[in-house]
C-alpha cells in the first residue's frame, strides 16, 4: 500500500501492517467526535507509525497513492473534510 502524508511524500506501508494503521485511523476517529478526545495525540499517533513502518520510494518513481493522509499539522476540520465513510483509510 502506497500512503502519502501531505507535506511530506510517499511511503510504501506492509499490507500485513493495514490492521495497526486501521486501529489507529479508528482512534483519530474517535478523538475527533470526542469533546475532550486527543486529536494531536491521535493524528502524530498514526503519522509517526506510517513514517517508522513506511520505506520511501526512490525520488524518481512516482506512484498513485492508495491513500493520503494529512499534513502533521492539520486541523480538525482539514481532518473532517478529508474523512470518508470509512475515516481516513480504506478497508
Amino acid at each position: 500500500m502506497i500512503i502519502r502524508i501531505l507535506g511530506e511524500g510517499q511511503f510504501v506501508v506492509p499490507d500485513d501492517d493495514l490492521a495497526e494503521i486501521n486501529r489507529l485511523d479508528a482512534a483519530l476517529e474517535s478523538a475527533l467526535k470526542s469533546a475532550d478526545g486527543d486529536f494531536q495525540g491521535a493524528l502524530d499517533a498514526l503519522l509517526d507509525h506510517v513514517r517508522a513502518i513506511g520505506v520511501r520510494p526512490p525520488d524518481h518513481e512516482m506512484e498513485e497513492s492508495d491513500v493520503v493522509l494529512p499534513f502533521a499539522d492539520a486541523t480538525e476540520d482539514d481532518v473532517r473534510d478529508m474523512l470518508g465513510d470509512e475515516g481516513l483509510i480504506p478497508g
